[in-house]
């Protein structure tokens, strides 16, 4: 059997799975909004909502996550609250199962309802399978649903990873979208605006470990982990800033990569998702491994072609060419005789930058934004239209500026 077709009946099974819990694949935002209205109750939804953005601000520490889990594990609720997350649960549930049958024993932290859990139990009813989370209503409805499924291979404790893990060392740690749940902490700056580099401040590190609480958990994680264990690593890191201080708290630990990382795509109803990456990982000598990447992912921008862009005609007023992603930086970068009409940029006290710029080079006018935080921009357009270049300019000054006031 070829790995292509393993993997084929490994989503079908995962799909037939899903079903059985009651998960759908739901196409629209319409559709998915409409089934929540026909489940739950005008009230029941507003105390619903209430609970997400407790969890959300999370100011009373793990309190609101678990109420609002403890809340959604009800297994009326459970269809359609989770399937919201369908694509998610087959795209890491298939690749979580490539790497099973060698462990003999498998820990899956923060495992919620056991959705995925039982399921790793069912595709190695060989392994011996713990999951484990601080949710107690999670927990309640994991085991009941391992005793509906008659699973003798797998059992759930309410233990949260910050505090311990469960005896003993397991062959097989699977941890996805829960070492860094901050996701609202843009992670560590670049040196500058012009540059994608971030320089090997300690201090800066150890600061972003603390307040997402990643490093912690990892040290947790390593304490429970055999000797030749491999870990699964899934979380929401692709954006380079906070990418590069995870693998930086991975690597610190020893922890290095078995396969190269691999980037997830997936749709949340309408919302596509740049997820990940998947790590597998293992305490093994360096050399042995891929290296750590902390230069930006390849994308899919339009060619930066200056020649092009000259013999073209603008349709419908939109630029000759603009550029959202990285290679945006290369691209202004090789503008030659650049004439800088007006830039702005600010430092703010924590070390964070911004850069915007507007001017004329190689016969067109251009604008380019740049910060910190690894955003790029570039939009170039005929000098006829230069006055649209102006009116941007002045808004995203206007917008950053206020934001930096609405923030002091």
């Amino acid at each position: 059997m070829t790995r292509t077709t393993s993997e084929q009946m490994t989503r079908q099974a995962l799909g037939a799975h899903l079903a059985w819990w009651g998960l759908r694949h739901i196409e629209s935002d319409a559709a998915y909004f409409a089934w929540q209205r026909e489940v739950f109750t005008p009230q029941e939804l507003a105390i619903l909502h209430q609970h997400i953005e407790a969890k959300r601000l999370a100011t009373d520490g793990p309190t609101a996550e678990i109420a609002f889990y403890d809340l959604a594990a009800q297994p009326r609720s459970v269809p359609a609250l989770y399937s919201q997350r369908y694509e998610y649960y087959l795209q890491v549930g298939s690749r979580v199962a490539r790497h099973l049958n060698a462990a003999p024993s498998v820990l899956d932290v923060g495992c919620g309802i056991g959705l995925l859990t039982t399921f790793y139990a069912q595709q190695c009813p060989d392994c011996a399978v713990i999951g484990i989370d601080r949710s107690p209503a999670s927990i309640a409805l994991a085991r009941k649903r391992a005793q509906e499924l008659g699973l003798g291979n797998v059992r759930f404790e309410c233990l949260d990873v910050d505090q311990q893990l469960p005896a003993g060392r397991f062959d097989l740690i699977i941890a996805t979208h829960m070492l860094l749940q901050s996701e609202q902490d843009q992670g560590l700056p670049s040196d500058d605006w012009r540059t994608f580099h971030r320089s090997a401040d300690v201090q800066a590190q150890q600061r972003f470990e603390q307040r997402t609480g990643v490093g912690v958990r990892l040290d947790r994680l390593l304490d429970g982990l055999a000797r030749e264990g491999r870990m699964l690593v899934f979380e929401k890191t692709r954006q380079l800033a906070r990418r590069i201080t995870f693998q930086r708290a991975l690597a610190a630990r020893g922890l290095r990569l078995l396969e190269p990382p691999e980037p997830v795509r997936y749709c949340a109803m309408e919302d596509v998702t740049d997820d990940g990456p998947f790590y597998v990982l293992g305490v093994v000598p360096r050399l042995e491994t891929p290296a750590w990447n902390e230069s930006p992912e390849p994308d899919d921008a339009p060619l930066f072609d200056l020649a092009a862009l000259r013999s073209a005609q603008a349709q419908d007023d939109q630029p000759l060419y603009e550029n959202h992603e990285s290679s945006a930086q290369q691209a202004w970068m090789a503008l030659c005789d650049k004439q800088v009409l007006e830039e702005a940029t600010r430092e703010e006290p924590d070390g964070r930058q911004w850069h915007v710029e507007r001017g004329r080079a190689e016969g067109f006018t251009y604008l380019y934004c740049a910060n910190t935080f690894d955003q790029r921009q570039l939009v170039l357009i005929e000098p006829a239209r230069a006055a649209v270049l102006e009116t941007y300019y002045q808004e995203i000054t206007r917008d950053i500026q206020s934001s930096e006031m609405g923030r002091a």
